[in-house]
């Protein structure tokens, strides 16, 4: 049953971030696709993850114990906060702390959570602003 109210939920989460991103104002000067385009396609995708759930359920669902829902509410309450904090630390930084400690918490060591949080974060700086040329939001340092 839980199975079926997911797979409902996710249909309907599909369609109102459908019908919000047809909602995009479009500018007198934008590209082939648009900014409606990408939004759409995600919501086509859960919409159609939604409908495999609700239409073929698991009939014994296992759900996880309270310590790991306890972890999955933590990286939901890191990623809340990382989208409020990336306009005020800037893309590099936010993103070297929201990657290190979900780095921290899949089972790497403190260490490792730090070099995996900074490489992270620069090799995507890297990529989608230096290579590609991306806007990215600018922190205190600039970048």
């Amino acid at each position: 049953m839980s199975d079926r109210i997911l797979g409902g939920a996710f249909v309907l989460l599909a369609a109102f971030y459908i019908w919000a991103a047809t909602q995009t104002e479009l500018s007198f000067i934008t590209d082939p696709v648009g900014p409606r385009t990408f939004p759409i396609i995600i919501g086509v995708m859960v919409g159609l993850s939604g409908l495999a759930i609700l239409l073929r359920p698991d009939p014994d669902p296992q759900w996880p114990a309270m310590a790991r829902l306890g972890e999955i509410g933590a990286a939901v309450l890191v990623m809340t906060a990382y989208a409020q904090l990336l306009p005020v630390l800037g893309f590099v930084i936010a993103t070297a702390f929201a990657a290190g400690f979900l780095s921290w918490r899949l089972g790497a060591s403190a260490l490792q959570a730090v070099l995996a949080g900074i490489g992270i974060s620069l090799g995507i700086y890297v990529v989608f602003h230096l290579v590609l040329g991306l806007s990215l939001a600018r922190g205190p340092l600039g970048f």
